[in-house]
């Protein structure tokens, strides 16, 4: 097979797999673009937003916070708060990408959002330098799909009425759920995210400060706990094994 043939294949998949999650962000980026016209932003600002910061929840929030002139020091504390998993997936990612150019993980690191770094680091996922290539081109198709998305709802929240009202903003919870269902393959992770689901749930209802932080903290523990409670279960078998030989 030539080149430009697995070229074209890596593209193809990666229009193919990005799709679905494009479809699913719909309401949400018309959500965002809405949302910015409707808190008084100007069309400049309101498209100056998901061009810099290209991360959904965090612009849904520094959107609200700047509307309720909130202090800068907490609009950059909340930001840095939501967007610290994005610290783990470098970290994941970075031994994949090790080899890599640094202005190619720079477009990496900028693309880089949940629905990227779950196709990137699938069990099927492309090696070298193909996975690259997918990378930055799924990432890319993703981005410009937001930009237009959110650019309609900055029309439509200039001639519509108040899209809030509507519930939009359940596609995020959608978007979520589809790409981590898939990922629950044992135990740990299903004891991490069932944990996650019932403190969230728990922390907000009793309006619990920073609740999904706390909880995402709670979850991550009672993982790596359960983890490791397996991982010597396991060892002390194969001791025991050893010993009966």
């Amino acid at each position: 097979m030539t080149k430009k043939y697995i070229y074209s294949k890596v593209v193809k998949k990666g229009f193919i797999d990005i799709l679905p999650l494009n479809l699913a962000v719909i309401p949400w980026g018309i959500l965002c673009g809405s949302l910015a016209i409707q808190h008084g932003f100007s069309i400049f600002e309101a498209l100056l937003m998901p061009s810099l910061v290209f991360a959904g929840a965090v612009q849904l929030v520094v959107t609200e916070l700047i509307a309720n002139n909130t202090p800068l020091t907490t609009i950059l504390f909340t930001t840095l708060i939501i967007s610290s998993r994005h610290f783990l997936y470098g970290l994941a990612l970075k031994r994949r990408f090790n080899n890599v150019p640094g202005h190619y993980r720079v477009s990496i690191a900028f693309l880089l959002t949940d629905e990227l770094f779950a196709l990137s680091t699938h069990r099927k996922a492309f090696q070298g330098k193909l996975r690259l290539l997918y990378a930055i081109f799924t990432g890319s198709f993703f981005y410009f799909n937001w930009l237009i998305w959110n650019i309609i709802g900055i029309v439509a929240g200039s001639y519509l009425p108040d899209l809030t009202t509507l519930g939009l903003d359940f596609a995020i919870a959608v978007t979520f759920i589809a790409l981590v269902i898939p990922t629950i393959n044992n135990i740990p992770t299903f004891i991490t995210v069932m944990v996650a689901g019932v403190c969230s749930i728990y922390f907000k209802i009793n309006h619990w400060q920073l609740d999904l932080v706390i909880s995402s903290v709670i979850a991550m523990s009672c993982g790596y706990l359960s983890y490791r409670l397996i991982e010597k279960k396991i060892n002390k078998k194969t001791r025991d094994k050893g010993s009966v030989k």
